[in-house]
């Protein structure tokens, strides 16, 4: 088993498979501490004493209670709480009936049991009783009559361990939690560094590293959102840790919304890591017997640097997060409208596309924004979730079925979550926005957000994608949110839940999410918010795949992606080729270059079919057979970064390697050519040192150990954005 509690020693140990994570009780109080987490090491012997320095001055309470809030200050608690002399970050605040928010939890028991729990509500992975083991341990403020228990599952074949927290009151009073954050992680020391994904719109998820100072670091959205700007990642690691050397700790948040992970440096040279939903814009009311749920922080370690975190991650995400038909199954290769036509599309202008795109192998059209209400650009219509038969001649029914005789699939575009000033649902109830009383609403891209707190208007959306759904073979959505909230407010919740509408909000796009994904199962939903902006675990549990951002250049991709990768798996992160200039950067690349990038992906295209080049067209074929003879291979195997264009401004180089090192396949991208240079020298990984390698172009045979050590020539690439692939499979 996984997790076992050492009665004698007051001590709980959690295994993962090169994971050891520690937890004591403290004291005659019960306090409970965090006394280890990283590579894994024997139950016995333990100096739980000296890890915990609770032996050194000022001891603990029941030896030297004269300074109690030294003790409180000091001592690496496993979940902290404020207002009793831990003046570090806190995880927990709590409001009590006389406007005190002063709380501190003791341990009073614990369950242990195989299998993993589920979060009402909440997204969260999952295991059976043959993957994973669960903790509960059971704390209580005494004063305020307030259970909290620490939620711990163990993956027992992979370095993860998950952690939750369920608050319940058990008092005659209301309480009010004004913090409730997921996880806390006291480390000895500060010589680490932070790693965090940070950028906006069209540059999303750009690796930033910076070293752990005293002091606080944070990494957050107050946007409604996981964001663009921040995403709800960060990693501890040694200074020296690269790819494939040093000790990584890795947190990831499943959760949609507001979160904030900070990471600080603490006055006796310890680091305290907390996750969890931001504080800000936060209040949860509990009744008497009422209960509130912590959404999920994924804990990953690693031994070996950040390319093992990664491929943890991956496994993890892949087998026990990403649900439904396609977790396991290739995608179709699809064409979008929006890049080769904006709103500016009638069912000829579709159907034109779709008979060109047939010819080339292409296996789904899907229809973008502009088919409903009035929408002729982006200032009306959204929440009229009608089919504008003007445009759509004949009906939605008639244009699938004409695409579907062509032999293609059909998707549809949404933004569920959105209404325009300018449409007929916000002229009928204009108090279904969220806004603040005797303010006008904040416009953003000429739209305000539905209140999804009103269960109507949670029906009506519902109703409305369900009827559209409904009516024709549609098997893709691609599910868009292209605003974040402002001027929070709502028509519906009384004056003392309003600092409940944003963890509401989110809760009500799960519940919708949950619905569309029940009733209509076949149905891959791709995951969007104006690109990146909502690139998290929540979203990967309804949707295998998310659109990673609106810049599809493929320059500009290489650093999105390779941030994407570090966590995401490369079976979530929506890739297309898109045309050139590039609608963003006006680059031009080689259509050749365009289709190794999205190959790392999901693999599409997002283009006028009927308005390229010959060339460029004779092209698609031969990618669309590209994608289908590695897609199992990328879908399933271990990645591995090579080289990254971001640190030496040249070349970018990944691998994604077989499970059972069978084969391998390599990614190389010239970015810039240089003059008067030999050849540029790669070094593989992951292989099988003693096994043989065919290159299955050249025919020629290497050892793996030749590959990993001495190194591979990259040639015959002249210019600057050039690619090439190198697949090489392993001798029987």
């Amino acid at each position: 088993m996984g997790i076992k509690f050492f009665e004698d020693r007051k001590y709980f140990k959690l295994d993962a498979r090169d994971t050891s994570y520690i937890i004591a009780i403290v004291d005659d109080e019960k306090f409970l501490g965090h006394v280890y987490f990283g590579k894994r090491i024997p139950d016995e012997p333990l100096d739980i004493e000296s890890l915990l320095r609770i032996n050194e001055y000022p001891y603990v309470p029941s030896k030297n209670n004269r300074e109690r809030m030294s003790f409180h200050d000091s001592f690496p608690t496993e979940y902290s709480t404020h207002g009793l002399g831990d003046f570090r970050e806190s995880c927990l605040v709590v409001k009590d009936s006389n406007g005190n928010s002063v709380c501190g939890i003791t341990y009073c028991s614990y369950k242990i049991y195989k299998g993993k729990p589920t979060l009402k509500g909440l997204p969260a992975t999952f295991g059976d009783e043959n993957s994973c083991t669960t903790l509960e341990i059971i704390c209580s403020d005494k004063v305020l009559n307030l259970e909290v228990t620490l939620i711990y599952t163990v993956f027992e074949n992979l370095d993860v361990i998950t952690r939750s927290v369920r608050i319940k009151n058990n008092s005659d009073n209301d309480v009010t939690l004004e913090k409730a954050l997921s996880a806390c992680v006291d480390f000895d020391g500060i010589d680490y560094d932070i790693i965090s994904l940070n950028g906006s719109w069209a540059r999303e998820r750009r690796i930033q590293r910076v070293p752990v100072s005293f002091g606080k670091r944070s990494v957050e959205s107050i946007r409604g959102i996981s964001s663009h700007q921040s995403n709800p990642f960060i990693a501890l690691v040694d200074k020296n840790a690269n790819e494939d050397y040093g000790n990584v700790y890795g947190f990831n948040f499943v959760y949609s919304g507001n979160f904030i992970a900070v990471v600080e440096g603490c006055q006796f040279e310890t680091t305290r890591v907390v996750m969890g939903i931001h504080p800000a814009n936060f209040e949860w009311t509990l009744a008497p017997g009422e209960e509130f749920i912590a959404p999920e922080v994924v804990m990953v370690y690693s031994d070996s640097g950040i390319g093992k975190m990664t491929r943890t991650f991956h496994d993890l995400y892949r087998n026990h997060l990403i649900r439904g038909k396609y977790r396991d199954r290739k995608r179709p290769v699809l064409i979008n409208s929006w890049e080769a036509t904006y709103f500016d599309f009638d069912t000829e202008k579709l159907l034109s596309i779709a008979r060109e795109a047939a010819k080339l192998g292409i296996e789904m059209l899907v229809m973008d924004d502009g088919w409903f209400g009035n929408r002729n650009d982006d200032n009306s219509s959204l929440g009229d979730w009608y089919v504008n038969e003007k445009k759509i001649k004949g009906g939605l029914k008639y244009l699938v079925d004409e695409v579907n005789k062509l032999g293609l699939e059909f998707g549809i575009w949404f933004e569920p979550e959105m209404i325009s000033p300018d449409s007929d649902l916000y002229r009928a109830h204009p108090d279904w926005c969220i806004h603040v009383p005797n303010r006008t609403p904040v416009l953003c891209r000429n739209q305000y957000v539905l209140d999804l707190t009103n269960d109507e208007v949670v029906e009506y959306v519902y109703s409305r994608l369900r009827d559209i759904l409904s009516s024709a073979n549609i098997t893709y959505v691609k599910w868009d949110m292209n605003r974040q909230l402002s001027d929070v407010g709502s028509s519906f919740m009384p004056k003392e839940k309003q600092g409940e509408i944003m963890h509401r909000y989110v809760l009500a796009v799960y519940k919708l999410l949950d619905r569309l994904t029940t009733e209509f199962p076949h149905i891959l939903i791709e995951g969007c918010a104006g690109g990146g902006g909502r690139f998290d675990p929540g979203i990967l549990y309804y949707c295998p795949q998310i659109w990673c951002s609106d810049n599809t250049d493929a320059i500009e991709r290489l650093a999105i992606q390779h941030g994407t990768a570090m966590v995401y798996p490369l079976s979530t992160i929506g890739a297309h080729v898109s045309d050139c200039p590039n609608h963003i950067v006006g680059r031009t690349t080689p259509f050749e270059t365009r289709g190794y990038v999205a190959l790392a992906g999901t693999f599409g295209y997002e283009l006028d079919v009927t308005r390229i080049s010959e060339d460029d067209r004779k092209l698609i074929p031969e990618q669309i057979e590209m994608y289908h003879k590695y897609n199992d291979l990328i879908r399933t195997g271990d990645y591995y970064r090579i080289a990254n264009y971001g640190d030496n401004h040249l070349y970018d180089c990944w691998s994604v390697v077989a499970k059972d090192k069978s084969e391998v396949l390599v990614t190389y991208i010239q970015v810039l050519q240089r003059p008067n240079s030999r050849s540029r020298r790669i070094k593989l990984k992951g292989l099988d040192e003693n096994a043989l390698y065919r290159d299955t172009e050249t025919n020629r045979l290497y050892s793996g150990s030749a590959l990993m050590y001495a190194g591979l020539n990259i040639t015959g690439l002249h210019g600057d954005f050039k690619g090439k692939l190198i697949h090489l499979v392993k001798e029987k």
